[in-house]
């Protein structure tokens, strides 16, 4: 085995995004280390030497997953073929759950060390999964501050490092603070998501929704194009609209795009965080399939879907979910909250919170430490 080789896998872009500043971190310690596995833009410009790109088999949703199932078996037979031939000590797996949780416990057969980076939600649904990250996973290295109680309960070695956004996502000066009253009405994003799946399924319903809300009032449309999505399928969708809403398609800078907002219409992920650091007040607004849905039902546990009120613990943004995600109710739920001011600052007192509530700031070197101590080992 070798130390210098490590396998990174990461399925999504938040988890792209992630392993692309833990990687650099790593190498900034270890230049000689030889990085490989699964990535998307990120990892791969920190230097993952990619057997595939992760955007090929990236969905939400159990039917979703069934039309990209083929392709997500090759990826894993390549990935273990160039384990087999490197033999590496360690591996480090982001989320990603239905992949990576098999894999670790492939890796785990072959002797090699399965560091795990951010938490699948296992503390949302299928617990008993909880055991086999007990026997496949070295170490857990969590994001969320209960994350860390949860595991000890169950006996996983896990290790809060703190959320690399809290880094990621600097205070900047917000809307609401600089254009209390916007005479031209207020900026409005659009964040439908980072996947194929969720652009498919969620952007007509916000596009239209931005359409009724123009109805109702003055307000101006931008949407955050997530770095994953190709500009091509934003584009198909926005010309199968309402040709009436101009809406501003935003490719850089988003950060200061969404702080210069008034509201953000935002798919349940990791964006809600980012928003919420930024104290964008926010509608969270989410489909999958309805196969997807009755699953959900019958097996998740929380009283919440989104990270920032999981986080907060208690309501602090509206969720739309499913079949009450839909123009009118969206546009409703925006109109009303954009016109209660009393309701806007406390929103935006709630997100304040957040930042304290990740955890301290460093989460990406934190992290880079615990599998630094892995490979000297």
């Amino acid at each position: 085995m070798a130390s210098e080789d490590l396998l990174i896998v990461a399925g999504e872009a938040s988890g792209d995004l992630h392993g692309g500043r833990l990687l650099s971190k790593l190498r900034e310690a270890r230049p000689d280390l030889r990085p490989f596995g699964l990535g998307g833009d990120e990892l791969q410009a920190a230097g993952l030497d990619a057997v595939a790109h992760s955007a090929t088999i990236s969905v939400m949703g159990i039917s979703e997953a069934l039309v990209i199932l083929a392709e997500a078996r090759r990826v894993f037979r390549r990935i273990l073929e160039e384990v087999d031939r490197r033999q590496p000590w360690v591996a480090v797996l982001i989320d990603f759950a239905e992949f990576n949780l098999r894999l670790a416990a492939a890796l785990r057969r072959r002797g090699v060390k399965v560091v795990y980076y951010v938490s699948p939600q296992v503390w949302a649904w299928r617990v008993g999964r909880v055991r086999r990250i007990a026997r496949d996973v070295e170490r857990m290295l969590v994001l969320l501050p209960f994350e860390q109680a949860f595991y000890a309960r169950h006996g996983v070695d896990a290790v809060h490092v703190g959320h690399p956004l809290v880094d990621e996502v600097a205070p900047r000066p917000q809307a609401w603070d600089c254009d209390p009253e916007p005479t031209q009405g207020p900026v409005i994003s659009l964040l439908p998501g980072s996947r194929r799946s969720e652009i498919d399924r969620l952007l007509p319903i916000m596009l239209a929704a931005a359409a009724e809300i123009r109805r109702r009032r003055p307000a101006r449309f931008r949407l955050i194009r997530a770095p994953a999505v190709p500009r091509e399928l934003i584009d198909r969708h926005l010309a199968a609209s309402d040709a009436t809403v101009q809406v501003e398609v935003v490719e850089r800078e988003r950060f200061e795009a969404l702080a210069d907002s008034h509201l953000a219409l935002c798919a349940s992920g990791t964006a809600t965080l980012e928003v919420g650091l930024l104290g964008t007040p926010m509608v969270i607004v989410y489909r999958v399939s309805f196969a997807s849905y009755l699953a959900g039902l019958l097996m998740v546990r929380l009283p919440w879907v989104s990270l920032v009120n999981l986080v907060l613990e208690r309501r602090a943004v509206p969720e739309l979910l499913q079949g009450e995600a839909t123009p009118r109710r969206i546009a409703e739920e925006a109109v009303e909250l954009l016109g209660d001011p009393d309701r806007v600052r406390t929103m935006r007192g709630a997100l304040g919170e957040l930042r304290d509530r990740l955890g301290p700031a460093g989460a990406s070197s934190t992290a880079a430490r615990e599998v630094l101590a892995l490979l000297r080992r």
